[in-house]
């Protein structure tokens, strides 16, 4: 079983900064892709960023320049730093993980931390 944790949420002014991290715990073998992905009311859930295991990362466009996804293989934790945050960034973020557990390969979503941002 593998469990994931989120935090780092919270309410912030325009142009503000928060970091977002995701630790996972449990039958870990290794950890593939790892990414953001945010949902924001009414809305379908959207992909943030991604993090390749060699640390390749892609962004969507609205939030290139800004946001900055990394990880620690040691600690099986990505992180989300975002910058000059938006209004429109508001939203529940949610991580996702590739996970190879006990042979097999496997999909993990994190519980969602909510990101507030006020104009």
């Amino acid at each position: 079983q593998v469990q994931l944790v989120e935090s780092g949420g919270g309410l912030v002014q325009a142009g503000g900064s928060l970091r977002l991290s995701c630790a996972a715990s449990g039958s870990i073998s290794s950890i593939n892709a790892m990414g953001w992905y945010r949902q924001a009311p009414g809305r379908q859930r959207e992909l943030v960023a991604t993090i390749t295991s060699d640390g390749t990362t892609t962004y969507t466009t609205s939030v290139k320049g800004r946001f900055t996804i990394s990880r620690d293989n040691a600690k099986n934790t990505v992180y989300l730093h975002m910058n000059s945050l938006k209004p429109e960034d508001t939203a529940v973020y949610y991580c996702n993980l590739g996970v190879l557990t006990r042979g097999s390969n496997a999909n993990y979503w994190g519980q969602g931390t909510q990101v507030t941002v006020s104009s």
